[in-house]
């Protein structure tokens, strides 16, 4: 089971997975670490990521980016136009819902923002599960804190869409806190004073502050704050209208009135503002820009900070709003967390820096820290991986309240209630208590309006109360409600029921009386009965079914979504298979070209050489003619073709290679054999001689002491005869 984190960024994506003790970040198709968030459209297929950014410039009208700050939007939200000016392709209304125009097998279509999202996801999924050679389900997903319920509805739906079931929405600071603080093993105690960090996130399109306590083994967010539109985009805008009016009066060309060129422009100014992190002044050199204008510049980094003054004059304000919140002063600080691309430019690190009066940490890697933090929460969550234990404690960043109708017979009943407020801690759970004699309905809204981004709905969902009845004695029935805003931040009526008023008895604490040290039997040996009072306690009576309108796609429209994304997934794969076989096919021509007078010359006769070479001219002018096109199939009978003909004379190749090989393996084990031989008989030789041949040895050492006593003739010596005294 596969452990992953998705940090889903504006520009980009990168996704962090639990694996070898620790977290990695995966490498995509071209062994980059991040993906761009980009979904393009084609006469045959999609482009998705590395793809889309590839033919981007061709394919400006067919190229959705912003997937992230478009979801879950209306599409009259002045946000969503704002996103306009960054996207090349027409964003339209579908249904009410921000979505794109775009030209799509041939003909127009129309895809909502969740579809889009989706269909980003199922790649991101098929690239993990690619590296990781394991299928990929279940996955924590980052947000921006400042997204609402509505937006983050749509994300979980995307997931679903794609496949994937998102164990948690996670708020982008809270991630980075996570990764920050898990890794931590001097955290205070409980006891002690809490270690309090500030993180800065500033990326490609919007800006995040957090304060942070950490204790050991928990974190607890105080304040969240934001600016949704301050990032490195807003800097390249910046540096591209600036180029805009110096072309124009130097060169005499309006780049704004040309979508191509606006674009590349655009693409040369990110880099310039990143060379003018690390230097004091670039040059920019865009060639054929525009009617066939080469174009150049010079950029000091001053002129830059300059051109962004209006920008660098909010920098301190989330600052500001993090600190009132959390009822903090800038000395309580004890550590700012810089991270974010955006992060690196000088100016802005200069500005924080004064704010707090002391230096910047930047200890955490600033492109990856968000996938990380993803990837640890996935792993706590997961029972597959043994994590140590870390509580989350996030916040909630819009109050929420419910309405409902008055009930006739209660005239001063309170028609509203804020049931979360904000900083309260999330998940959460609140029970709302009615008393009806009838069904109802209650509405959740956000109680601040004002406070949301662009101009998004205020309302969350309605929920209709079945099944209320009047009590036994006619008289109100008491209905509790459990209200949920869950681990994702989204917020549900979670089951409801209804209780009822019961006596029942419990025993009263006897208070003992000084001087008492042991309880005493009664006088006849019995124990005394323990004195008990009648009380009334609710107790749960059954259930009230519970039916909900919200944000959410409904399990039609979504099994729908589903199958139209399953079908486009598997014409991008037969897409993607028809393209390498028929690269397949042009690489066996130039290689069999070559090898049939090369290495297969001696195994083919003339006939077979001149019937192979026309065959292969034959395929290649089709190849390039009428088959530039065509099916799979095709290009897999046109292999076939040539096989049948090169076939023969590969089979004796390959015999004589095997025959060859075999003889050299047969080579090989005589001389091993051989070699062992010699080895045995060496070994032999320079063995001792066994205990017979030392006997022969001492026999034959003995021999001349007999032969002295032999007689002249060679006899055996007679025995020796002495005289008797």
């Amino acid at each position: 089971m596969s452990v992953v984190g998705i940090d889903f960024g504006s520009q980009s994506t990168k996704v962090g997975v639990a694996r070898n003790k620790g977290i990695d970040i995966i490498t995509n198709e071209v062994s980059n670490r991040s993906t761009p968030s980009l979904v393009g459209f084609g006469p045959k297929s999609r482009y998705i990521g590395e793809t889309a950014k590839t033919q981007e410039i061709s394919n400006l009208k067919n190229t959705v980016s912003s997937l992230r700050r478009l979801a879950g939007r209306s599409f009259k939200d002045p946000d969503v136009q704002v996103e306009q000016e960054y996207n090349t392709a027409t964003l339209v209304d579908i249904n009410g819902e921000a979505g794109a125009e775009v030209s799509y097998l041939g003909k127009k279509e129309q895809f909502t923002a969740t579809q889009l999202v989706a269909m980003y996801l199922t790649k991101i999924k098929t690239t993990t599960s690619a590296e990781l050679r394991l299928p990929v389900a279940d996955v924590v997903l980052s947000v921006p804190p400042w997204f609402t319920d509505a937006q983050r509805r749509a994300l979980l739906d995307a997931c679903d869409i794609a496949g994937l079931t998102c164990l948690r929405l996670v708020n982008d600071s809270t991630a980075i806190a996570l990764g920050w603080g898990i890794t931590k093993f001097d955290l205070p105690t409980p006891e002690e004073k809490p270690r309090r960090v500030c993180f800065v996130d500033i990326g490609y399109s919007d800006y995040t502050c957090s304060i942070v306590e950490f204790r050991k083994g928990e974190l607890n967010v105080k304040a969240t704050t934001y600016d949704r539109h301050f990032g490195g985009r807003n800097f390249d805008k910046a540096l591209v209208d600036h180029f805009a009016n110096e072309f124009k009066e130097k060169y005499k060309i309006d780049i704004r009135t040309n979508v191509k060129a606006w674009t590349r422009t655009l693409a040369a100014a990110e880099k310039l503002k990143k060379i003018l992190s690390a230097n004091a002044s670039a040059p920019i050199s865009i060639e054929s820009l525009m009617n066939d204008i080469d174009v150049r510049a010079f950029v000091k980094r001053e002129e830059l900070e300059e051109m962004v003054k209006p920008l660098l004059d909010r920098i301190t304000v989330p600052l500001e709003q993090a600190l009132a919140e959390a009822k903090l002063k800038v000395e309580d600080i004890d550590s700012i967390e810089m991270v974010g691309g955006c992060t690196r430019v000088p100016i802005i690190k200069e500005k924080i820096s004064n704010f707090f009066g002391k230096p910047l940490s930047f200890t955490m890697n600033q492109d990856e820290a968000v996938a990380r933090g993803c990837a640890f929460s996935c792993a706590i969550l997961s029972p597959v991986f043994r994590v140590r234990d870390f509580a989350v404690h996030d916040i909630v960043n819009y109050p929420i309240e419910f309405t409902w109708e008055q009930a006739p017979e209660i005239p001063d009943e309170a028609t509203s209630l804020t049931v979360f407020n904000k900083g309260n801690v999330m998940p959460s759970t609140k029970i709302l208590t009615f008393y009806r004699k009838q069904p109802f309905d209650i509405e959740a809204r956000y109680a601040k309006p004002e406070g949301l981004p662009g101009k998004a709905n205020p309302w969350i969902g309605r929920f209709s109360v079945k099944g209320v009845t009047p009590g036994p004695d006619g008289d109100f029935a008491t209905c509790k409600l459990r209200a949920r805003l869950n681990l994702h931040g989204v917020l549900n009526i979670e089951s409801g029921y209804y209780v009822e008023d019961v006596e029942v008895e419990e025993p009263i604490p006897e208070e003992k009386k000084e001087g008492d040290t042991m309880d005493t039997d009664a006088p006849n040996g019995d124990a005394e009965k323990p004195k008990t009072r009648k009380v009334k306690k609710q107790v749960r009576k059954g259930d009230l079914p519970i039916s909900s309108g919200s944000a959410s796609l409904d399990v039609e429209n979504k099994q729908r979504l589903c199958e139209r994304e399953n079908a486009m997934y598997m014409e991008d794969k037969l897409v993607a298979d028809t393209e390498d076989k028929k690269n397949e096919l042009e690489t066996h021509i130039y290689e069999l070209r070559d090898k049939i007078d090369g290495v297969y010359a001696e195994f083919a006769s003339d006939d077979e050489k001149a019937k192979l070479k026309a065959k292969l001219d034959e395929t290649e002018d089709w190849l390039y003619e009428e088959g530039d096109d065509t099916t799979k199939a095709v290009y897999v009978a046109k292999m076939d073709e040539i096989r049948f003909i090169v076939g023969p004379i590969m089979q004796r190749h390959t015999d004589k290679v095997e025959a060859e090989r075999a003889a050299v393996l047969k080579a090989q084990e005589e001389a091993a054999a051989k070699q062992r031989a010699e080895q045995e008989a060496a070994k032999k030789a320079s063995e001792p001689a066994a205990a017979p041949d030392a006997e022969m040895k001492d026999a034959d050492a003995a021999a001349p002491a007999d032969a002295e006593k032999k007689d002249k003739n060679g006899d055996e010596p007679m025995p020796e005869v002495e005289e008797a005294s």
